[in-house]
């Protein structure tokens, strides 16, 4: 695994430390774990805004709906 410095505030440093020392776990481990929370958080927020963006969205909102009936329609045929 190849690594890249990285420059973080002190108490940011004084935290990793810390919670290192808590959890038995190297402070890369830690960083890597946060980091892929914060890519999934990110990602589910802009899914909800884009989401609230076609309901907001009248004649799309309608052509999903519209959609996903006829996508029940075809599961409900093929379960048949």
């Amino acid at each position: 695994m190849s690594s890249t410095t990285v420059r973080i505030s002190s108490s940011a440093k004084t935290t990793l430390k810390v919670l290192s020392e808590r959890t038995n776990r190297r402070m890369q481990e830690i960083v890597d774990e946060a980091i892929e929370q914060y890519r999934r958080r990110l990602f589910l927020e802009e899914a909800n805004e884009a989401f609230a963006r076609l309901r907001a969205d009248e004649q799309r909102w309608t052509e999903e709906l519209e959609e996903r009936a006829a996508w029940d329609q075809a599961d409900a045929v093929r379960t048949e």
